[in-house]
């Protein structure tokens, strides 16, 4: 893996330039090394980290437990257990979601079914038509 411009890790994980510079400076990724031009480069370490990041962000882990996350693994060993305990929690949370999106999905699967069937007709109240889809 080559280092990185901004430019280029913002394409790279569809992230805005914007957001790896608030990154920068909230702590959540550590000071990015700069060219003798003054642009950022993103070496392999530093693109790991950001699609991590990424990977977090799209699992809904708020801004703040990131930079916790971060802060932990700057400590070193000693975080271990809270920092596994922290991703825990994040793979528990995201099961349930999706335990959830499941069973949505089930139910308009078989909504979509009873339309399709023709069970649900025009002139059929609400409450005749979740009646079917309670059953």
């Amino acid at each position: 893996m080559a280092n990185l411009t901004i430019t280029e890790v913002s394409k790279k994980y569809n992230i805005k330039p914007d957001t790896l510079r608030y990154y920068e400076r909230i702590g959540l990724i550590p000071k990015v090394p700069r060219q003798s031009n003054g642009n950022r480069y993103y070496n392999e370490g530093l693109q790991g980290w950001i699609e991590m990041i990424v990977c977090l962000r799209h699992s809904d882990v708020p801004v703040e437990k990131l930079v916790d996350y971060a802060e932990m693994l700057n400590q070193g060993d000693s975080t271990l257990d809270a920092r596994e305990e922290l991703l825990k929690e994040q793979l528990a949370e995201l099961e349930q979601r999706k335990s959830n999106l499941n069973r949505s999905i089930k139910r308009l699967k078989h909504k979509i079914s009873l339309y399709d069937s023709g069970e649900i007709k025009k002139g059929k109240s609400y409450f005749e038509e979740y009646k079917i889809m309670a059953d």
